[in-house]
């Protein structure tokens, strides 16, 4: 189940169809789930064309997520800057607002994966800076969001490079440009 709350109607203002971006991004991220638990293939590529493999501490391989057929659950909030530097005080300890917040749940026979926030005006300010879409700059976010609830971080160059490039599978797929790319 993905559950989409649209808390500041400047998302939709900015983008009528942010609902449905984000819900296609999901699945699209989600699509790169093993299905089997004996599943030992890839998920994709990598830059420079290796193999994305789930690390074995990863949600990705974790038996919670098989069995059923049925979608893990995801949850987000599209909110703003004042709402998300709450959060991010509350449970990052620091008093600011960020682009984009992911909380994992705890391994639950609900599949639930977690809840990824998104503040509209960072994004906005983001998007605009960087010269991409604000569309683009949603479903990068919400990919790299949801990739965090399956246990990718971006902590060591090692984990930053597998996790940008699932990332660039992820928007290729949804026929957006590499995110990570210099501007031209």
């Amino acid at each position: 189940m993905i559950d989409i709350e649209i808390e500041d109607a400047a998302w939709t203002a900015a983008l009528a169809d942010a609902e449905a971006l984000v819900r296609t991004t999901v699945e699209a991220t989600l699509a790169l789930l093993p299905r089997r638990a004996d599943d030992g293939g890839g998920v994709g590529e990598a830059e420079g064309g290796g193999p994305v493999r789930p690390a074995a501490t990863r949600r990705a391989t974790s038996p919670v997520l098989f069995g059923t057929g049925e979608e893990p659950g995801v949850s987000l909030l599209l909110t703003n800057d004042l709402a998300v530097r709450a959060l991010n005080a509350q449970f990052r300890r620091q008093d600011k607002p960020t682009n984009v917040l992911s909380f994992p749940a705890p391994t639950n026979p609900e599949r639930f994966l977690g809840d990824v926030a998104l503040a509209f005006e960072t994004c906005a300010r983001e998007a605009d800076e960087q010269g991409k879409p604000l569309a683009h700059h949603l479903q990068h976010l919400t990919a790299h969001g949801v990739l965090h609830l399956l246990g990718y971080d971006h902590v060591t160059d090692a984990e930053a490079s597998e996790m940008e490039g699932l990332e660039r599978v992820i928007l290729a797929g949804l026929g957006i440009a590499d995110p990570y790319a210099a501007p031209e």
